[in-house]
């Protein structure tokens, strides 16, 4: 469906004043990211809208299979983000000067819209991103250094980025942002990130390993110098 199709019949095809977006977090450098794609000179969280013949849940898997190219992935609900005067009018009006098609009001776009927002917890090097028609580009992002943001989706990123803080103190979920194998010192690394705080190396590795959740594998054989810690997975 082409930019014209989209503004004209999409509110045929898909479930009105209802919208779907994907905070993707993945983590690399030592930095957690997320994912975002690029209409004109801003940026934006992925998404999408509900299709009349599926359910929210279905819709909610498409959208982040279509951007990551995952089967399977992590996939959590976040929040809904849906204040009384939720309507982006005059930024789609922006939008639209780029692909130089005139902006109505009637276009179902400017109405109200509520968003069901989820997050989700990527290996980056194992994501293949997809940017949508439209989209200038995709490109994974620092949480600490954003570019400009297409309308509220900053807010719903820094939702997201302090939900993981606190659900990472009830589950031990961010093995996904890590390969299949990783080291202890790997996982206290990037526990310290996402917490933003300091967490003592020996009382964190004895709490991970007696939840008796990761199994240890052989040591890498290497040939430079230095520790060489044990590898671990998830069991």
């Amino acid at each position: 469906m082409n930019i014209k199709e989209f503004l004209s019949a999409g509110g045929q095809q898909f479930l009105p004043n209802l919208s779907i977006d994907h905070v993707i977090i993945g983590y690399k450098n030592d930095q957690l990211k997320c994912l975002l794609l690029q209409i004109g000179e801003k940026w934006l969280l992925p998404g999408g809208f509900v299709k009349k013949d599926e359910s929210v849940d279905q819709a909610a898997i498409r959208i982040l299979k279509e951007r990551t190219n995952l089967e399977n992935p992590h996939l959590k609900f976040l929040s809904v983000f849906g204040d009384r005067d939720r309507q982006f009018a005059n930024h789609w009006k922006q939008l639209l000067k780029k692909f130089e098609i005139p902006w109505r009001k009637d276009y179902w776009m400017n109405d109200r819209f509520v968003t069901l927002a989820f997050y989700s917890l990527v290996n980056i090097d194992e994501v293949d991103p997809q940017a949508g028609s439209g989209h200038d580009a995709v490109s994974w992002f620092s949480f600490d250094q954003l570019p400009d943001i297409w309308m509220d989706h900053q807010s719903i990123m820094m939702k997201a980025r302090n939900r993981l803080k606190e659900d990472i103190k009830q589950e031990q979920i961010t093995y996904n942002l890590l390969p299949n194998q990783f080291t202890m010192p790997e996982l206290h690394k990037l526990y310290q990130i996402v917490l933003e705080e300091e967490l003592d190396r020996s009382r964190f590795q004895k709490k991970m390993l007696s939840s008796g959740k990761f199994e240890r594998l052989p040591k890498k054989i290497k040939e430079s110098p230095g520790r060489n810690p044990y590898q671990y997975r998830l069991k």
